[in-house]
């Protein structure tokens, strides 16, 4: 059996992605080819808007391109502001970070106005069984 020469290279690089999972990717490629570096966006907060100054641009879509670079396509939903660019992991990352705070922040609010909703909407159906409005023909 023959054996192949080695002449590839390889290198690995964990990647902790923006939704939070971690995971290893493994560049393949001749000993001295590593990933060019793209040119990075100033380092910025990607979720403030720099035309309107809101605080709610999201991600639309993001691509690893680099071994510490992402290119993240974004939104903002009050100006309708559409853009994208290169930024480096730990702008990318302090994104993620301020998307997950507003997660949080939603589920919250949510939270509240569900428990809000089910309360009125018990006290409704006990002022209409107190009231006689519900008789046992209604189930």
């Amino acid at each position: 059996m023959s054996r192949q020469p080695d002449n590839t290279s390889h290198y690995v690089r964990r990647v902790v992605l923006p939704s939070g999972k971690t995971i290893e990717v493994v560049y393949f490629g001749a000993a001295d080819a590593t990933p060019s570096r793209p040119a990075a966006e100033p380092a910025e907060d990607l979720h403030m808007c720099g035309t309107c100054d809101s605080e709610l641009v999201y991600p639309v879509d993001w691509e690893e391109v680099g071994e510490t670079h992402w290119e993240v396509t974004l939104r903002c939903p009050n100006c309708e502001w559409n853009g994208s660019g290169v930024f480096e992991q730990d702008v990318v990352e302090r994104f993620d970070e301020e998307l997950d705070r507003g997660t949080e922040t939603l589920v919250r609010d949510l939270k509240r106005m569900m428990q809000a909703n089910m309360e009125d909407e018990i006290e409704r159906f006990v002022s209409a069984l107190q009231a006689g409005h519900i008789v046992p023909d209604d189930f």
